[in-house]
């Protein structure tokens, strides 16, 4: 599923190319992928906004627009690809088959959203309070974006019974990380990811706080992490994949101790650590 990091990338790719445009009828191959409103009356309202801005919230984009607000999810394979005027679009990486919704814009070119287990989607809202009536729970704070260093210990000490990785998973806690970031993010603060909150002291909650934001944004310089389906809005695969410490190295030596890397589930996701290193 792709995380904060390769959102961030999305984001960063797509918006000098979009921002300014409007858009024209869409294209809907799979209704469904249309959350709200219905799909027809999304079609109906989306040509003729134009795209001001290209904002992120956790693993959220939002599209603001002159009018209202745009709302994309990729969930666990969703893919969002920009084709520029006149060119063809170049995808080797999804068939035509995964192919969801198509974006046109006014002034020519248009945005492809491709996904293979069809559990992203897009909402189109004439403002945030429209969220209840859409049946959309938005996310907490970015961590990201939104949370510094003093903010994050805070919250984390409000929350003392809760384990550490099901709470940094909890996208209404603090949105953005996922499996790989949380992993990673933990083995790093040397941190087990079955620890509960009030068994951190202070100084290793500042710790996981600056890690996160170390390896979100090694995450993010390398084009996000690609294991198996994610792509960024060019098509390419990111590299950050060659950079992980455990997660996804079940059996390999740890980087630290040479000890093997294990993996447990934690909260119904696989996790990966080091009992050595992470006790």
């Amino acid at each position: 599923m792709p995380e904060l990091p390769e959102v961030e990338v999305i984001r960063r790719e797509l918006a000098p190319l979009i921002c300014g445009k409007s858009f024209a009828e869409p294209v809907l191959f799979y209704e469904r992928a249309i959350r709200y409103p219905r799909p027809k009356e999304f079609s109906r309202r989306l040509p003729g906004r134009c795209i001001v801005e290209l904002g992120r919230k956790g693993k959220y984009l939002f599209f603001e627009l002159d009018r209202g607000l745009l709302l994309g999810h990729l969930r666990m394979t969703g893919k969002l690809l920009y084709c520029a005027p006149g060119a063809a679009l170049d995808n080797p990486t999804a068939p035509e088959k995964d192919l969801r919704v198509k974006l046109p814009f006014a002034e020519g070119g248009a945005l492809y959203f491709y996904d293979m287990r069809k559990f992203g989607g897009f909402w189109l809202l004439e403002d945030l309070e429209e969220c209840r009536a859409a049946g959309l729970s938005l996310p907490g704070p970015d961590i990201w974006e939104e949370l510094d260093e003093s903010t994050f210990v805070a919250m984390l000490q409000g929350r003392p019974r809760a384990r550490i990785k099901p709470l940094l998973l909890d996208q209404h806690f603090a949105a953005g990380m996922g499996n790989i970031y949380t992993d990673e993010s933990l083995f790093r603060s040397g941190i087990h990811p079955c620890r509960r909150v009030q068994t951190l002291t202070e100084e290793e909650s500042a710790l996981l706080y600056r890690t996160i934001r170390d390896v979100l944004a090694a995450g993010i310089a390398c084009g996000g992490t690609t294991t198996r389906d994610y792509r960024d809005a060019r098509g390419a695969e990111g590299s950050f994949q060659n950079f992980l410490t455990v997660y996804g190295r079940k059996g390999e030596p740890c980087t630290h101790c040479s000890r093997p890397i294990e993996r447990i589930v934690v909260a119904g996701r696989g996790t990966h650590f080091c009992p050595h290193c992470q006790k």
